[in-house]
């Protein structure tokens, strides 16, 4: 027992102090693996099981003025974290090919740090979107896509902010932080009201953006096969075929949405005043079912 106490000891300090950043490791939520865990981990449960269980035999909550409020801190975060990695890095002195982390504690270094760490704090900030859903009763939003893309980016950007504070990954944050600013916009009009619903024609093309930074990713990251700057080569193992697995989900989800990207989605069959209507169009067989029970057509 005592030899497996200190093989779990020895490995521990070996992952979670010696190979972690000195500079991010005693942040909030870093350190220790356990607490980010656990948060995910009561956030899965009340999601999937005693959320919906509670709210099942209780009205939604409506939110309005939280949700406004809500989705505005999110513009706000993520207006200042695309900001920052453009001026941090991105729009200066980074490399577009290949950026090592600079693990030093110049001024410059460590801003990068910190806005690797608002990311990741950001991150677990938005698993309340999951939640206002479970309490507003809203489980058509609750997708695999969903569940899957606010559990794992969490769990990235802890890594990112543990390990490699900085350069060649931060890419990736920048451009999501941009397609956040878009989506988060949509989602406060949307809490708005009804007078806001015909500024928002273009929840389509969020999906569009999303689906567009999963390919810059990808070609971004791909780029460590062929050059090497000190950013840890290893690192595509996940990139790549996270890319791949997230751009599968989110056409997956266009498709189902809104039908072949560049294609429009033929009209669903709608009953109305009794009369079937496809395309604008009355189906002729309903006609003469009509003439034929004696029913007039209005």
């Amino acid at each position: 027992m005592a030899l497996f106490n200190n093989s779990f000891t020895r490995t521990y300090n070996r992952l979670f102090i010696e190979l972690a950043d000195p500079r991010t490791n005693d942040w909030f939520l870093i350190s220790s693996p356990v607490p980010g865990l656990t948060i995910l981990g009561l956030y899965l449960y009340f999601s999937l099981k005693w959320g919906p269980r509670y709210m099942a035999d209780k009205k939604p909550f409506q939110l309005q003025k939280t949700l406004v409020v809500y989705n505005f801190i999110q513009v706000i975060v993520s207006i200042w974290l695309f900001n920052e990695g453009l001026e941090a890095g991105w729009l200066k002195n980074y490399s577009w090919k290949c950026q090592p982390v600079d693990f030093s504690e110049s001024p410059e270094a460590m801003r990068v740090a910190r806005g690797v760490y608002i990311y990741f704090l950001a991150k677990m900030s938005e698993l309340l979107d999951t939640v206002f859903f479970v309490i507003r009763k809203k489980e058509r939003q609750i997708t695999f896509l969903h569940m899957y893309h606010h559990t794992v980016m969490p769990m990235i950007s802890w890594g990112a902010t543990k390990y490699y504070p900085g350069g060649h990954g931060t890419l990736i944050g920048v451009i999501n932080s941009f397609v956040h600013i878009i989506m988060y916009s949509y989602y406060m009009l949307a809490a708005m009201g009804p007078r806001f619903q015909k500024y928002l024609f273009w929840k389509r093309y969020i999906t569009t953006l999303q689906m567009l930074q999963f390919c810059i990713a990808f070609l971004h990251s791909a780029q460590l096969l062929f050059y090497d700057c000190g950013y840890p080569r290893w690192s595509v193992v996940f990139t790549l075929p996270n890319s791949i697995f997230f751009y599968y989900l989110f056409y997956d989800f266009y498709y189902n949405a809104y039908g072949k990207p560049g294609e429009k989605k033929p009209e669903k069959e709608k009953l109305t005043n009794g009369t079937i209507i496809k395309n604008g169009h009355v189906r002729n067989d309903v006609n003469k079912m009509a003439t034929k029970n004696g029913i007039k057509k209005e």
